[in-house]
């Protein structure tokens, strides 16, 4: 099988909406015309909706209630409030998958996302901005071949569960390409920036992208964060096993696997997105 024939399916594609791609596109660049954007959320009003509810949880802890965008931007900033509106669009690009528990799997994205944010900010090699949005779509090709190809997805979940292999090699005896492959070419088909479909499809090995960059290495570490934090790894052996080889990939500082505690603690705020 080839990638292609997952991408064939557009109907079956997630529908991200024009905004959140046009706010992706444009992550790096300073001249973006954020208040046009404003605009066009203001527009999406399920959108609208499920950020402003977020806005007034107690996550955000705001003085007074907040009714629209416009006021979002004001008591958020633009930074922040971009973030909740590629996470929303991201999280709503699909209702319903067949085998995938959306909620966990967004909940688990959001939180990866976060980490890797928070690493990013330690780093002057990557801009946490583009680290958050890697990090939240760093398993669509996961999403994909679940919306595509659901019983084929799930029979290689089922070999990964009874044959401890690992996913990369059944998803390769299965299907002849990974899905972070399928991820990267998803996003190339969506005119993303390049950085973020090589980030994705090297963040399980950043050592073996062309050329090695800190965006691959700021989401391989993120994810074995979130990895120790779904099997309750304790702390110390979270730090004791810190992938150091990685980290300085990303420019992170020598004694940065002593922050792992801060790290593992982190709380992403965007669960309600996943619902």
């Amino acid at each position: 099988m080839e990638v292609s024939e997952l991408l064939q399916q557009t109907h079956k594609l997630p529908n991200v909406p024009d905004v959140v791609r046009e706010l992706i596109q444009q992550l790096n660049n300073p001249n973006a015309d954020y208040g046009e954007i404003s605009e066009k959320v203001s527009k999406d009003q399920t959108m609208s909706l499920k950020i402003l509810r977020l806005v007034n949880s107690a996550h955000f802890g705001l003085s007074r209630k907040v009714s629209s965008i416009d006021e979002a931007v004001v008591m958020l900033g633009m930074t922040q409030l971009k973030t909740l509106v590629i996470a929303s669009g991201l999280a709503g690009s699909v209702s319903e998958v067949e085998g995938l528990n959306l909620k966990e799997f967004w909940s688990q994205s959001f939180r990866i996302a976060t980490i890797a944010k928070w690493y990013a900010s330690k780093t002057d090699s990557v801009d946490p901005d583009v680290a958050f949005t890697i990090g939240l779509i760093h398993n669509i090709g996961r999403l994909l071949l679940h919306l595509t190809k659901p019983k084929l997805a799930e029979a290689i979940q089922a070999r990964v569960k009874e044959a401890g292999t690992s996913r990369s090699a059944a998803e390769m005896e299965r299907l002849n390409f990974t899905t972070p492959e399928a991820g990267q070419a998803l996003l190339d088909m969506w005119k993303f920036p390049a950085e973020l479909g090589q980030a994705v499809r090297y963040h399980k090995n950043p050592m073996e992208a062309e050329p090695p960059n800190a965006a691959c290495a700021i989401t391989n570490i993120a994810c074995y964060l979130n990895a120790c934090i779904r099997s309750n790894r304790s702390v110390e052996e979270t730090t004791a096993r810190f992938p150091m080889k990685v980290a300085s990939l990303a420019g992170l500082p020598a004694d940065i696997a002593s922050s792992c505690e801060e790290a593992m603690t982190l709380e992403s705020g965007l669960d309600g997105l996943a619902g």
